[in-house]
């Protein structure tokens, strides 16, 4: 009885890993992402599938090692599509695990760039709704996924499923944490799962109006505005005027006071009193 329960302990699957990407799940066309699978226990080696065909298999640095690495260069579309990924424990007879949950990967800029827009405009106070409107380009004919982006985060925010031209996405009593910078895509809902180049970006900024006017405009400027991007330049005008300001008065500090020396020095060697 008890070799039995032995044998069917040996004979059960590891825990499942887990699979993530960096920089993001969705990226545009020849650029770069990392997949980690990680197990919850030092595994022999890893095997990274894509629709359920394995791709590759790594081996960890050493036996200690939980998690496994797998690059991808030059993303192309049909690099786009469901990953899983799965380890064999060291422990007992190479038994391999589950698949992790899938992971979507999304290669954006092969259909035209979508619209994108807030239906209400102004100050967006926590707690309140704010609806954010993604349409697709006319010439995009059949049903679409829709995919709400946010700057910062590896995922999507939100998916949706449309047979039209747009699809709404509502973001429910927002806080300060959902303020930030928003774009969005469609794609193909099916392989090789076509996607459009992101929408132009949507700052929303979100205020708490139980703060005092002043401290919450200070802390979370009231706009809902679409941005450009930022140069260098903008940015750090104000550092250097400052910074001249800084060098300018210490440069005539030292002017003066080096004048005072030399002035000094000068006198002592006219002095007739001083040995030569």
């Amino acid at each position: 009885m008890i070799s039995r329960l032995l044998s069917l302990l040996c004979l059960r699957s590891p825990p499942k890993p887990s699979l993530s990407a960096w920089p993001s799940t969705v990226l545009p066309t020849k650029s770069h992402v990392i997949m980690q699978c990680k197990s919850p226990t030092p595994s022999k080696y890893f095997i990274l599938k894509k629709e359920g065909f394995a791709l590759n298999s790594v081996k960890p640095y050493n036996l200690t090692e939980e998690t496994a690495d797998f690059h991808f260069t030059d993303l192309r579309q049909n690099d786009g599509g469901h990953y899983t990924c799965e380890y064999y424990s060291k422990w007992p007879h190479d038994t391999p695990s589950h698949p992790s949950n899938a992971l979507f990967l999304l290669v954006t800029g092969y259909l035209p760039q979508p619209s994108f827009q807030a239906h209400h405009r102004g100050t967006v106070t926590a707690g309140s709704k704010v609806t954010l409107q993604c349409q697709k380009a006319g010439s995009v004919l059949g049903p679409v996924k829709f995919a709400l982006l946010k700057v910062g985060h590896s995922t999507p925010v939100q998916t949706r499923s449309s047979t039209g031209m747009v699809s709404d996405f509502s973001l429910q009593n927002v806080t300060a944490r959902d303020s930030g910078e928003y774009s969005c895509v469609y794609y193909q809902a099916k392989a090789p799962y076509r996607a459009s180049g992101p929408s132009n970006l949507l700052e929303i900024s979100v205020i708490d109006d139980h703060l005092p006017q002043d401290l919450a405009a200070s802390t979370f400027p009231p706009q809902l505005t679409a941005t450009s991007p930022k140069t260098p330049g903008t940015m750090t005008e104000g550092y250097t005027v400052d910074n001249l300001i800084r060098v300018g008065v210490a440069a005539a500090i030292l002017l003066i006071v080096g004048g005072f020396l030399v002035e000094a020095w000068h006198s002592e060697r006219l002095s007739p009193n001083k040995p030569w």
